[in-house]
């Protein structure tokens, strides 16, 4: 049976129905950690059925498993899904999280398990609704609801007194910009007719979208600034650390950057293309900035959270960095960095969240000397500090080694000066992560954790963490494998935009593509 032009809608409905089955099932024993669990492994292997069946020879730009649908006549909203070779992996990312999620949460929330369950599940819908929706509409719905679920699990399940105060930050830094990206959209629904991103690509290509320069401007500044915040670009931050330092294990994994750098990449170079690019030097420069200045402030912190939590500025920086160069290797190394930061920072999290659980503190000073009692955890946290530092044949080496060659490549001005400083963050990042890994679990035992009797990895957190192990190691030595499709992204992203006859037909235009990475390398 051919589910090519359904899967999409099935990827949707899986989480969706667990979630209301979930609602209405009993909150005894570990029912909802199981039938979570069953959920997410569902959604997973269905995930899996889109690089198994992908067309990687297909034209760049063109997207595949599509679903388009009428459902609103007026305004004219279509159910329109489909992926291509920058959301693919994404979706395949977020449904492989996803039971990973529910296996650290397994005994880590003990109260009001079901809400807890139905908010993760109802994350995922919107976040996989993110990935594949190609109606305008479409995807402000599920942008929108994104915001809801996330909030939620911060504000009853943070860890601490502060919760409420980071759940509404969080609420307001990102519901606030969604406000002015629907102003945006429906000005762009206002001058088109339609909020198709295929036929306003092909619109902004034929410049035909509004001769107004000043209102195309206020319109791209209102799609970067929402997506900017959601990355969170520098100095849009501010929500962060709360954010970080609160949420859950399984919330955290998918809080920083995915969604937001989706967003920009998709929609704002999409439909903005020429204006993306008059600002691609200010956004290089907040990228390099946000590199060096998230690592440093990661290098002075006592807090175990906090230190992720700059260190996941400086990452989604690095990508914000190699995306606005609008060169091949630069997006590619973008979507590449894109997908490590969740594979790598997952794996962070979750080790972060096992050695809470032991000992009920994040402060560094409280540790000391754990190598000797937990030879499993530090062997899982050195292999993950690796990755995430950028070591070769790890998958990080690969996004970073892309993105700061694309840096020296483009033809943005200062680029040069903006690469070498953000190749300060290698350094940086080095130091900060095995600064960390001395403090924790080197030097001498502190009398506050050494007569603390605690377990070392149990098999469940094996379960969870050896698959993020073996994917940094299957990135990096086979990357290749993920590039096929990303780099049809990446060049078609790349492109300069061409201006069209304004009498050709929107559905007759095929973009013209520069050769891709992968077509040099095979000269």
């Amino acid at each position: 049976m051919n589910i090519d032009h359904t899967i999409l809608t099935v990827l949707i409905f899986v989480p969706l129905a667990g979630a209301v089955l979930l609602a209405l099932l009993p909150d005894k024993g570990r029912l909802m950690q199981w039938g979570a669990l069953a959920v997410t492994l569902i959604t997973f292997i269905c995930t899996l059925h889109l690089p198994a069946h992908y067309d990687y020879s297909a034209v760049a730009g063109s997207f595949q498993f599509e679903q388009n649908h009428e459902w609103i006549t007026s305004p004219a909203i279509r159910y329109h899904l489909g992926v291509d070779g920058l959301s693919m992996w994404l979706v395949v990312l977020t449904g492989f999280l996803a039971p990973l999620g529910v296996l650290v949460s397994w005994n880590t929330i003990g109260d009001r398990k079901k809400l807890f369950y139905t908010l993760f599940l109802l994350q995922q819908v919107a976040m996989i609704g993110i990935f594949v929706s190609l109606d305008l509409f479409l995807y402000y719905a599920f942008w929108e609801l994104s915001l809801v679920p996330m909030t939620l699990l911060i504000a009853t399940f943070g860890r601490s007194a502060n919760r409420r105060r980071a759940a509404i930050k969080y609420f307001l830094y990102t519901f606030i910009p969604s406000a002015i990206l629907l102003v945006g959209m429906l000005w762009v629904y206002a001058r088109t007719g339609t909020f198709q991103l295929p036929e306003l690509a092909q619109l902004a290509a034929a410049h035909n979208i509004s001769s107004n320069n000043a209102a195309l401007w206020l319109a791209s500044l209102a799609f970067l600034v929402a997506f900017a915040v959601k990355v969170p670009v520098f100095p849009l931050h501010g929500w962060l650390s709360d954010a970080i330092a609160e949420a859950p294990t399984a919330a955290v994994m998918v809080l920083v950057g995915k969604l937001g750098l989706y967003s920009i990449l998709r929609f704002s170079f999409s439909i903005f293309p020429e204006q993306s690019r008059q600002i691609a030097p200010l956004m290089i420069a907040l990228g390099a900035i946000g590199i060096v200045y998230g690592s440093l402030i990661a290098l002075v912190q006592k807090d175990l959270k906090q230190l992720a939590a700059y260190g996941a500025l400086g990452h989604v920086s690095v990508v914000v960095l190699g995306i606005f160069t609008f060169t091949i290797a630069g997006i590619d190394g973008g979507i590449y960095a894109t997908l490590n930061e969740g594979i790598g920072a997952g794996a962070f999290f979750i080790l972060l969240g096992i050695l809470y659980e032991r000992y009920g503190t994040y402060d560094m000073r409280d540790y000391g000397g754990l190598a000797a009692k937990l030879p499993w955890m530090v062997t899982l946290f050195v292999i993950t500090t690796l990755s995430v530092i950028g070591l070769p044949m790890l998958n990080g080496f690969v996004g970073e080694f892309l993105v700061l060659t694309g840096g020296i490549q483009s033809a943005v001005s200062h680029h040069t000066r903006w690469t070498v400083l953000a190749t300060t963050g290698v350094i940086l990042t080095a130091s900060y992560m095995l600064w960390m890994i001395q403090r924790v679990f080197y030097g001498d035992l502190n009398e506050n954790t050494a007569d603390v009797p605690v377990p070392d990895v149990t098999a469940r957190e094996h379960l969870a963490l050896w698959p993020l192990i073996a994917v940094m190691l299957f990135m990096g030595i086979a990357s290749p494998y993920w590039l096929r499709a990303i780099d049809t992204a990446g060049t078609y992203l790349a492109q300069e935009p061409q201006p069209v006859e304004p009498a050709a037909s929107v559905s007759n235009i095929v973009p013209q593509t520069p050769t891709s990475a992968a077509q040099e390398a095979t000269k």
